[in-house]
């Protein structure tokens, strides 16, 4: 079974860990690709779409950059594939291959959905401030020695 995120959504949520990591400050498209290895000709499409969502605020200039439009708690992990995935609900059909309509559906349809939407009530429920929290502490860990870290207090389960 492949449960998966489309590129731009990838580096969507690359992007969004970074400008929250760099809270406070303006974070440049260069640094944000060259950090979170993500191609240069992506960078400024991915941040543009965050930017479009009101997720992100951009001020050009020399002294410009990147930052959260909004507080990194207030930012779910669904906005941000939202943002930049075309559909987030699959639209094909895992046993007929083909569309799948509500009007028409096959026998795995409401399993499928229910499925579909637990998935996406937990991208919802998961914040920018977590994964930023959680990718601290795995860089910290990776500095130390490579040991596995224990999840950070913002990124258990309540």
């Amino acid at each position: 079974m492949r449960i998966d995120l489309g590129r731009r959504g990838d580096y969507a949520i690359r992007a969004g860990v970074l400008l929250a990591r760099e809270r406070g400050r303006l974070v440049k498209s260069q640094e944000v690709a060259a950090t979170m290895d993500i191609p240069q000709r992506f960078v400024h499409h991915v941040l543009a779409d965050l930017v479009r969502a009101g997720l992100a605020s951009s001020t050009p200039g020399p002294h410009g950059g990147y930052e959260l439009a909004r507080e990194p708690e207030a930012i779910s992990v669904l906005e941000l594939v939202e943002a930049t995935e075309a559909e987030v609900r699959a639209t094909v059909c895992p046993l007929r291959g083909g569309p799948c309509r509500w009007d028409d559906s096959c026998a795995l349809h409401p399993t499928w959905a229910r499925a579909q939407q637990a998935l996406l009530d937990e991208l919802a429920t998961g914040d920018l401030a977590a994964l930023a929290a959680a990718d601290a502490d795995l860089e910290r860990a990776q500095q130390a020695g490579g040991a596995e870290p224990q999840a950070s207090e913002a990124a258990r389960e309540p």
